[in-house]
């Protein structure tokens, strides 16, 4: 193991010695050794399948290791479930949600641990611990919304206030802030650091490096299933942290060149759409915007400016309170979200969990889906065509798996959203909307897919992509637009400064 440092520290909460997983022919850890310091944050960093997940599902009970040991305070122990790790004071907050939508915000709280009087389960307490909870976190969530009434950052909320509510001495945050704005991730670290001042210790995972080294004591880089480098976060940087997980040669991207943009291949024309939420509110005000082919355009803004809203109207996911889009000069209005696709216009949302993929599906039979029109003939499917279709997706998006017929719940969280844009690549689209593409992707593969997006747009794909991450915008982008309160408040060349996209947005530029 190489390192920057050799910390002196005192003797560890817990440690994982020469942990072993295997799933099949394929070794997911190989041998890990792994210390958490009480009242510490350790952060642990690493591509998409590094195996950062299954090692912290072993830490808490979630599955076992194939060999190894744990030790929690000097004590040999293994863990036979979420519950007993629970008990033993271990939390985890999952990459993937795990909440229940039909259920209210404080029954998701408080499933399968509810607090009981004489009379039965007390749900006045477990009300008011969820509201103490909810303003802990800042935010303005009632006890009784169902959580499938909340937006994805209201949601990971929820689950960061579940697996607070366990008071645990231990806990695992597993990519704690995708979806939540720079405003909720200031919040949760404020509540890391109180946290941490109790003795906490923290296990955090995160593909923002640049967010995640403000808030870390010590680094871990996994590489493939085996720890490659540790260090004290004061003797490490960002060069340090992708060095280590990628190697050398990394490259953020840059809008390609060589070319010029074809005709207006999407127009979007005075479009409005209202605020499901707050009747007579208009989350996208009038928006008015042309991309041509070969263009690449990102949409940059907060949580709640509008950029998903405004992408699932243009997808037909959510309707338009008036507006129309135009698809290479035709009217898109009255058209299903499956006739966009035919016409190639595609999306690839936010949330791959509920909207992206079909769980029960393998990964072909999902990266087929969109497609499988063009595999049937006399209603029979055309095997040939369709493995062919997948094995390209999987070849050209880079998609790390045992192969089509792998469950697609056997990918890491990255990989799956490779599967999400591969399915949509693979109708041949005119016009493709990516919202939060790389939501929890690492870095390497955040740069597969740019790369791969930029051949796409040399070969006359029109690409629209949001996000809330300015070092995004920086990357691929031919221009870049930003949305603030539903419209939009600038546009820039790919030379301009983060500094002035943030102010567009409205976002506190901090020196």
């Amino acid at each position: 193991m190489s390192s920057a440092t050799d910390p002196v520290i005192a003797a560890p909460v817990l440690s994982a010695f020469n942990i072993v997983k295997t799933y099949g022919n394929t070794h997911a850890l190989k041998g890990v050794n792994f210390n958490i310091h009480r009242g510490k944050v350790t952060t642990l960093f690493g591509e998409n399948g590094a195996g950062k997940s299954t090692l912290m599902k072993i830490l808490s009970g979630v599955t076992t290791p194939t060999s190894g040991e744990i030790e929690l305070d000097g004590h040999r122990i293994a863990f036979s479930s979420t519950v007993d790790a629970r008990n033993h004071g271990i939390s985890i907050i999952h990459q993937e949600l795990s909440l229940a939508p039909n259920l209210s915000v404080r029954d998701n709280i408080f499933l399968g641990r509810e607090l009981h009087h004489a009379s039965g389960v007390d749900f006045a307490e477990e009300a008011r611990q969820t509201r103490a909870l909810m303003t802990e976190l800042e935010e303005d969530i009632e006890p009784m919304t169902l959580v499938e009434d909340l937006r994805l950052g209201q949601q990971q909320i929820v689950e960061i206030a579940r697996a607070l509510s366990v008071d645990a001495r231990i806990l695992i945050m597993d990519e704690p802030t995708s979806a939540l704005s720079a405003t909720e991730v200031e919040v949760l670290f404020k509540v890391i650091r109180d946290l941490t001042s109790r003795g906490v210790s923290i296990v955090y995972i995160s593909h923002h490096l640049e967010e995640a080294l403000q808030i870390t004591d010590y680094a871990v880089v996994l590489r493939d299933g085996a720890i490659t480098a540790t260090a004290e976060a004061k003797n490490i940087d960002l060069q340090w942290i992708v060095q280590n997980m990628v190697g050398d040669h990394f490259d953020r991207g840059s809008p390609p060149t060589g070319y010029e943009f074809g005709e207006i291949a999407l127009s979007i024309d005075d479009v409005c759409v209202e605020d499901t939420t707050k009747s007579g509110n208009l989350v996208v005000d009038h928006l008015s915007l042309d991309v041509r082919a070969g263009e690449i355009v990102c949409i940059y803004g907060l949580m709640g400016a509008g950029r998903t809203e405004l992408l699932e109207s243009i997808a037909g996911r959510v309707p338009m309170a008036s507006g129309r889009v135009l698809l290479e000069n035709q009217p898109l209005a009255g058209l299903s979200i499956a006739g966009r696709i035919a016409k190639g216009l595609v999306l690839v949302p936010e949330d791959r969990q509920r909207d992206g993929l079909v769980q029960t599906m393998s990964v072909g039979e999902n990266l087929s889906l969109a497609s499988i029109g063009a595999f049937i003939r006399r209603v029979l499917t055309s095997r040939p065509r369709e493995q062919a279709l997948v094995d390209a997706s999987i070849r050209n998006v880079h998609i790390k798996t045992a192969g089509g017929s792998a469950p697609i719940g056997s990918l890491s969280g990255g990989n799956q959203q490779k599967v999400v844009i591969g399915k949509m690549l693979a109708t041949n689209p005119r016009v493709i909307l990516l919202d939060e593409p790389s939501r929890g992707i690492d870095v390497g593969a955040k740069a597969e897919v740019f790369r791969l997006l930029g051949e796409k747009a040399a070969q006359g794909l029109a690409v629209i992509y949001s996000t809330s991450e300015v070092q995004e915008c920086l990357s691929i982008a031919h221009r870049i637009v930003v949305m603030r309160r539903g419209r939009i408040s600038a546009e820039f060349g790919p030379d301009v400064l983060k500094e002035d996209i943030m102010a567009a947005s409205g976002e506190a530029v901090v020196g």
